[in-house]
């Protein structure tokens, strides 16, 4: 990467203030580019689903790796419910979609509570395993709340074996009323659901999966307590990239942290953080770290630096935290600051080999909050900082009273933020197409058929904030 004018401004930079010049280009399609990253971490799109309470559970993990990413699991979480989160991922179909699933006795109130649980907008009623119908919001709609689901199920469905090619599935619902396929095993129990968007997007991304073919999943812990011992249960849960986590990633008690869980020597790759320095970067990977998280200050639930002044602006934290990295034979992950897919183009030009994303995927059916409705009807789910005093008391419930309210006090983050459903990108897979088609774009203007390319080939300029702004599209006219 290089500036245009072939010089590094005396200012730090954030997303918003530079533009990636195109360049000469022998990349004739979008499809020629390979988003996979070479940091370890086996993802094969850029995109790291942040460790944030709201946003990180196991229907995002499941469908995140099903499209090439990884989710970190949060640190709160107990080993228990980290087993059971893993095995579930773990043994998710590469292909079909877990379906929500309905007894015939069932309720409408029970099928509208757990449709929106997913994105491909429907449940499918089982009896002894076997599937008998689907139900849709819309078929639920003007229906009593305590109707049973089997009155009103459609019983008119298309099925396909398990293994079936997606685009002979895709071809089969062309013309139906319903755009799902329910995916059945051979002696005709559920396996799982495939739609029209779903067939086509595995033709098209290629699932982040381990040596034994699973799908992947990452686990936070912190810096607190017997960290050696908490590193080697999350290993043997089955995690397979361990991220030790802190707001505070260069300090001494980050950096004992590291050591204890590197010596271990358990297998799987070590990512640690946060810093925004060169030095910080070279003592977090010193110490035993692989990857290095970057970021203080700019995610949309953080508050740390309007609380405390620290921080630094994102795309130069990342550009000099990704030189020193590679001068050690390490990985920097950004961090937060993303809001559209330039901002991921971006964070990888300036050299990041993954891009951690939270709020943005708050707002998604996938991430685990339920779906609210605001005063206009309009859907919604919460999210809120790990910072924040909501995440706080979570995170102190087994503290003593007034341990708990002294740790109340300090607080850094949102407690309650309202992200809306995109009408148009409701489900996490629809903001990962969103993003990974802006990243692939950026390559072929680039001339990059990698992401390493795209780093090497990138000449960014310095923009002012009319130069932004001339970039926002127009939807609404003149």
């Amino acid at each position: 990467m290089q500036f245009l004018d072939g010089h590094t401004p005396p200012y730090d930079l954030t997303y918003d203030d530079v533009f990636i010049v195109p360049n000469r280009s022998d990349v004739a399609s979008r499809f020629d580019v390979d988003l996979a990253t070479s940091d370890g971490s086996g993802t094969t799109i850029p995109v790291v689903v942040a460790n944030m309470t709201a946003v990180a559970g196991r229907r995002m993990a499941e469908t995140v790796a099903r499209r090439g990413g990884l989710v970190v699991l949060p640190q709160d979480l107990p080993i228990t419910a980290v087993k059971q989160t893993v095995d579930f991922v773990k043994s998710r179909d590469l292909v079909a979609d877990t379906p929500v699933v309905l007894g015939p006795d069932d309720s409408v109130s029970d099928a509208t509570a757990l449709i929106p649980k997913r994105a491909h907008g429907a449940a499918v009623v089982v009896f002894e395993g076997r599937p008998i119908g689907l139900v849709t919001e819309a078929v639920c709609a003007g229906v009593d709340r305590f109707a049973r689901v089997r009155d009103i199920a459609i019983a008119d469905f298309v099925t396909a074996p398990v293994g079936a090619d997606p685009r002979s599935v895709f071809e089969r619902l062309e013309h139906e009323h319903i755009d799902l396929a329910v995916i059945i095993e051979r002696d005709g129990t559920l396996a799982g659901v495939l739609t029209r968007t779903g067939a086509i997007r595995a033709g098209i991304y290629t699932p982040a999966v381990d040596a034994a073919g699973r799908l992947r999943i990452a686990a936070a812990m912190g810096i607190n307590g017997d960290v050696a011992a908490k590193a080697r249960e999350l290993v043997e849960s089955g995690v397979d990239l361990l991220v030790v986590d802190t707001a505070h990633g260069h300090q001494l008690k980050m950096l004992d942290a590291i050591k204890a869980v590197s010596s271990l020597d358990l297998g799987v790759p070590l990512a640690a953080g946060n810093v925004v320095s060169a030095e910080g970067t070279r003592d977090l990977i010193s110490a035993g770290a692989s990857i290095v998280k970057v970021g203080v200050g700019p995610g949309a639930m953080c508050t740390t630096r309007m609380m405390t002044g620290v921080g630094r602006p994102q795309f130069s934290a990342v550009v000099e935290c990704a030189r020193a990295a590679r001068d050690l034979g390490g990985h920097v992950w950004a961090d937060g600051g993303v809001r559209h897919p330039r901002d991921v183009a971006l964070a990888l030009a300036a050299g990041a080999s993954n891009v951690m994303i939270g709020s943005w995927f708050a707002g998604t059916y996938e991430s685990p909050g339920d779906l609210l409705r605001d005063r206009d009807g309009l859907p919604y789910k919460e999210s809120y900082g790990m910072a924040s005093k909501r995440a706080v008391a979570a995170r102190t419930s087994a503290d003593s009273t007034f341990d708990q309210a002294r740790k109340a006090l300090f607080e850094e983050g949102i407690s309650s933020s309202r992200m809306a459903l995109d009408p148009l990108r409701g489900g996490v897979e629809d903001l990962l197409d969103h993003i990974t088609s802006g990243v692939r774009s950026t390559c072929t203007y680039v001339g990059a058929a990698t992401l390493a390319g795209l780093h090497d080939k990138a000449v960014l300029g310095v923009q002012s904030a009319a130069g932004f702004a001339e970039g926002h599209p127009l939807p609404a006219g003149w």
